[in-house]
C-alpha cells in the first residue's frame, strides 16, 4: 500500500479512536504523535516518539484493535514500535509549534495550547505518563510507608533517602509512585528527571555495539561516541527512576556499567529511586556491589491492598473514566479480585466494555454477567491465620498478641507473623499493628522462621498442618 494511502487510512483509524473510550487526554499525549509508516500482511506498522507509550497503550490496546478492524478489514491489526529519530524529530517539532502564531488566536487560547505542547513535551523528554501522580494514587496500609518515602523523595530529593528502593509484586503501585515522584518534582523544580525501565536501559546500552562473526566467533565492538552520548544522557540528570531493576539479574557487563553511572550519580548528590518486584538481596546473579548501594538507602515495600483499599482504587479509576457506577459494583470487584491493581482495573474495564456493547447500565447484574463471577472468593486475613496458629497448638489468639516469652507462645507467634507475610503479603508495618509489634519484630520473626523452615523438619510440618487448618476456616 502506497505511504499516502497508509497515512489516509491512519487518519480515519485515529479520528474513531478520538470519539471512542480512550480518555481525551490520553489521546491527544500518546496516540495522537503515533505515525504509521507501512501496512502490509494486514498490519499496520506503527511508530510512537515516546518510549513510554509502549507500555501506556497496551491498556488501550483491544480498542485500537476493533478501531482498526472496524476502519480497515477484520483481519486487520497493528504492531507498535519506538523510534528514537522520530521522538527526536518530535520534540523538535513541538517546540516550533510554540513559535508559530495563528491568526485571530487570543492570548489566552495561545498560553493554553503552550502550556500544553511544554507538558508533552517535558514528559516526553522525562519519560513520564503525567496522569500517574500523588493526587491519584489510592493510598491504603498496604502503601501507606511506601507512599510517604516516595512523596518525602519528591519534596526534598537527595536530602531524605537516597536511594530510595520500593519493591513488590507487579501491578501494585511502584510504577506509579516512581512516575508521581518524576511529575511532582518536573513540575515544581527546574531539576532534570529521567524515568527508564531496566529492560530498555539494557536495550540501549546494547546499541553502542556492533557485531560481527570472524572465522565463526561472534565479536562485539563498542562505538565510543555512542557510549559516551548513552552515559551523558544519564549522568547529566538529577533524577533517576529506574523501573523493574530486577531485568539485570545476570547481565554481568550491563551490571559493570550501570554500576559506574549509580556511582556518579550518588557522588554528586543525585536522586536515585528504583522499583523491583523483590528485595534486592532475592535478585539471583546481582552484583554484591550493587546490592550493597540499594541497600544503604531506604527499602519499602508494597502488598496487595486490603478490600477497602480496592473497593476506592476501583471508585477512583470509574471516576477516572468518568463512569457512572453503582457502588455495588466497586464492591463485588474488590472482593473477588485482590491480586493487584491491574486487575482491578482490567476487570473494571471489562464490565464497561460490556455495558456499552449489550447497552446497560454499570450494575451488578452487569459486572456479574460480564465476569462471570458467582461464589464470592474468601479472603485471608490475619484473624484467620491467628485462630489457625492458636487452634494448632492450642493457644487462645490474644496470647499471640502478647509478651509471653514462653517457647510454645514464642513460636507459635513467630509462626503467626511468618504467615501472615507469606500468605497475605500485608507489609511488616501492618503485620506489626495487627500483633502489637515493632516492625523490626516481624522483620526478626520472618527471618527466622524462614531459617527454621530450611534446617527443622518439625517447625516445616507444623507450618504444613496450620495451612490445612486454614484451609478449613
Amino acid at each position: 500500500m502506497d505511504i499516502r494511502e497508509v497515512e489516509k487510512f491512519w487518519n480515519k483509524v485515529k479520528e474513531k479512536l478520538r470519539y471512542s473510550d480512550i480518555p481525551e487526554l490520553t489521546y491527544k499525549m500518546w496516540i495522537e504523535p503515533l505515525r504509521a509508516v507501512n501496512y502490509q500482511n494486514n498490519t499496520f506498522e506503527l511508530i510512537t516518539p515516546q518510549q513510554l507509550s509502549m507500555n501506556i497503550l497496551n491498556e488501550y490496546g483491544s480498542i485500537i484493535r476493533e478501531t482498526v478492524k472496524s476502519v480497515i478489514s477484520p483481519e486487520a491489526t497493528y504492531t507498535l514500535n519506538y523510534n528514537a529519530d522520530y521522538g527526536k524529530e518530535y520534540i523538535v517539532s513541538q517546540k516550533k509549534a510554540q513559535t508559530k502564531i495563528i491568526p485571530g488566536q487570543t492570548e489566552e487560547e495561545r498560553n493554553e495550547i503552550v502550556a500544553k505542547q511544554q507538558s508533552r513535551m517535558m514528559q516526553s523528554e522525562a519519560n513520564l505518563n503525567l496522569n500517574l501522580n500523588f493526587d491519584n494514587f489510592v493510598v491504603g496500609d498496604n502503601s501507606k510507608f511506601a507512599y510517604n518515602a516516595a512523596f518525602a523523595v519528591a519534596n526534598n530529593p537527595s536530602k531524605k533517602f537516597n536511594p530510595l528502593f520500593i519493591y513488590g509484586a507487579s501491578g501494585l503501585g511502584k510504577t506509579h509512585l516512581l512516575q508521581a515522584i518524576g511529575h511532582y518534582i518536573l513540575f515544581n523544580t527546574k531539576l532534570k528527571v529521567r524515568y527508564i525501565r531496566m529492560e530498555e536501559y539494557c536495550n540501549e546500552w546494547l546499541k553502542c555495539f556492533s557485531y560481527s562473526d570472524v572465522n565463526g566467533v561472534r565479536k562485539s565492538r563498542c562505538n565510543d561516541t555512542l557510549m559516551r552520548k548513552f552515559h551523558q544522557k544519564f549522568q547529566n540528570i538529577d533524577i533517576l527512576l529506574m523501573d523493574d531493576i530486577q531485568f539485570i539479574e545476570s547481565r554481568i557487563k550491563t551490571m559493570e556499567d550501570f554500576f559506574s553511572i549509580f556511582e556518579a550519580l550518588y557522588t554528586n548528590n543525585k536522586q536515585i529511586v528504583i522499583a523491583s518486584d523483590r528485595l534486592p538481596r532475592d535478585i539471583p546473579k546481582l552484583d554484591n556491589r550493587l546490592r550493597t548501594r540499594f541497600e544503604m538507602g531506604l527499602v519499602v515495600d508494597i502488598v496487595p491492598p486490603d478490600y477497602d483499599t480496592r473497593f476506592e482504587i476501583v471508585k477512583a479509576y470509574a471516576k477516572e473514566r468518568g463512569a457512572d457506577a453503582d457502588d455495588e459494583v466497586f464492591s463485588y470487584i474488590a472482593e473477588n479480585f485482590t491480586d493487584n491493581v491491574r486487575e482491578l482495573k482490567g476487570a473494571f474495564t471489562k464490565v464497561c466494555a460490556y455495558a456499552e456493547i449489550f447497552n446497560k447500565g454499570i450494575t451488578l447484574e452487569t459486572a456479574q454477567t460480564a465476569l462471570k463471577l458467582e461464589v464470592k472468593k474468601k479472603e485471608l486475613t490475619p484473624d484467620v491465620i491467628a485462630k489457625a496458629v492458636s487452634k494448632f497448638f492450642d493457644l487462645k489468639p490474644d496470647e499471640l498478641k502478647g509478651n509471653s516469652r514462653k517457647q510454645k507462645i514464642a513460636l507459635a507467634r513467630q509462626i503467626a507473623i511468618y504467615l501472615t507475610r507469606d500468605l497475605t503479603q500485608m507489609s511488616y508495618e501492618a503485620i506489626g499493628s495487627y500483633f502489637d509489634k515493632k516492625h523490626t519484630t516481624v522483620l526478626y520473626s520472618c527471618e527466622q522462621i524462614e531459617d527454621k523452615i530450611n534446617n527443622n523438619k518439625e517447625v516445616k510440618d507444623s507450618i504444613d498442618a496450620i495451612k490445612d487448618i486454614i484451609k478449613e476456616f
